[in-house]
C-alpha cells in the first residue's frame, strides 16, 4: 500500500453522527471503530469512535475520532494530518523528521490493534499522527 496523507478530525463525542453526516455528503465507504472493540470495553469511552475512516468516490478520504475522556477537547485544535502506510522506512523516517525541533506527543510504537502509531507536533505546532501497519499480500 502507498502512503497516504488526509486530514484526522478529533471530536467531542459526536463523531459517529459527524461521519454519517459527511457519507450523506460525500457518498463512500465508511468505517467506524469504538474504544471498545479495541480493548477498552471496560471504559467510560468504550462506545465512543476510536477510529472513523471515510472513503468516498472522488478519492477524498476523512479519517477521525472522538477525543477520549482523559484529553481535553480543543476546538480549533482539533485537526491533525495522518499519515499512514506499511513503508515502515519511509514512515519513520518522516515521524523522526517531523519530531526534529518538535515535540513527540506519544512515540512511535507498537499498538494495541497491532500497527505502530506516533504522534508529533512539528516545530510549526502542526499536530501529524503516524500510522504504520503491517505490508499486505
Amino acid at each position: 500500500m502507498a502512503s497516504r496523507l488526509n486530514p484526522y478530525i478529533g471530536f467531542n463525542g459526536d463523531a459517529r453522527q459527524a461521519f454519517e453526516f459527511y457519507k450523506e455528503v460525500f457518498g463512500g465507504e465508511l468505517a467506524l471503530n469504538t474504544f471498545g472493540e479495541f480493548g477498552a470495553s471496560d471504559v467510560p469511552d468504550a462506545d465512543k469512535i476510536m477510529h472513523a475512516m471515510l472513503e468516498t468516490p472522488q478519492g477524498y478520504t476523512l479519517m477521525g475520532s472522538d477525543t477520549p475522556s482523559h484529553l481535553d477537547f480543543q476546538p480549533g485544535n482539533n485537526i491533525s494530518v495522518s499519515l499512514s502506510g506499511d513503508d515502515s522506512a519511509e514512515l519513520h523516517g518522516l515521524f523522526d523528521k517531523l519530531a526534529e525541533g518538535g515535540t513527540v506527543t506519544m512515540p512511535l510504537e507498537k499498538q494495541m490493534w497491532g500497527d505502530e502509531f506516533g504522534m508529533v507536533a512539528d516545530k510549526f505546532g502542526v499536530s501529524w499522527m503516524i500510522n504504520i501497519g503491517q505490508p499486505q499480500g
